[in-house]
């Protein structure tokens, strides 16, 4: 069965987060059209999500074997354990949701450490004549990128001050998943009327977005 990995960036209560509010309509509204997909929610701020240390890897981008992991504390062969099993559950999955706010022109740090983790040698990259090639172009993939900010930012100005989305959106490439679809809530500014809007312009977009998941 396909998987749907829904991955929150976002500590807010989902009442009040415009990101967490227009995934959730995201969400589910793949999940009526797909029936067949299987749900997975991964919510980073409820979740243990380890910063990879240099002592946790035995080579670029792999994690150390059993034998090695003996050596280090029990502490560390848990956040080992914890992102090799977090890796595994990305190259699962077939359709991929992050809603995330836009923080100081990018994302919440647990989002970096998060893809820093699931950055693994012969499960999402591997590296041919020294040079590193995604792995995850082996199927069909889609990736929606769900992103809150308080602006409108004109799109001539989204290269500069959008660092997180295009960010995103290059690892996404870098890792074999070319097909990245963006779905933006602008302009949720400091009132009631202004966020609302928001969430339903981008709410709006919501048909769209899904007719061009691949599966």
């Amino acid at each position: 069965m396909k998987k749907l990995l829904y991955i929150i960036a976002n500590s807010k209560p989902e009442e009040i987060s415009s990101s967490k509010t227009v995934g959730r309509a995201l969400v589910n509204s793949i999940m009526d059209k797909y029936p067949d997909l299987s749900l997975e929610e991964l919510d980073l701020y409820n979740e243990h999500i380890p910063r990879p240390k240099y002592s946790y890897f035995s080579d670029r981008s792999t994690l150390v074997n059993a034998s090695d992991l003996l050596n280090l504390t029990v502490e560390e062969q848990n956040d080992v354990q914890q992102m090799s099993k977090l890796c595994d559950q990305f190259v699962d999955a077939s359709v991929y949701i992050i809603a995330s706010p836009m923080w100081s022109l990018s994302f919440p740090a647990i989002l970096k450490d998060y893809i820093d983790c699931i950055i693994q040698a012969e499960k999402t990259i591997a590296f041919t004549s020294n040079k590193p090639e995604g792995l995850l172009n082996d199927r069909p993939r889609t990736f929606i990128y769900v992103q809150s900010s308080g602006a409108n930012i004109p799109w001539i100005m989204k290269p500069i001050l959008d660092k997180g989305l295009n960010y995103v959106e290059d690892i996404m490439k870098f890792i074999g998943i070319s097909k990245f679809e963006e779905l933006l809530i602008d302009g949720t500014g400091t009132t009631v009327t202004e966020k609302s809007e928001a969430i339903e312009k981008a709410k709006g977009k919501i048909d769209s977005i899904i007719d061009q998941i691949q599966l």
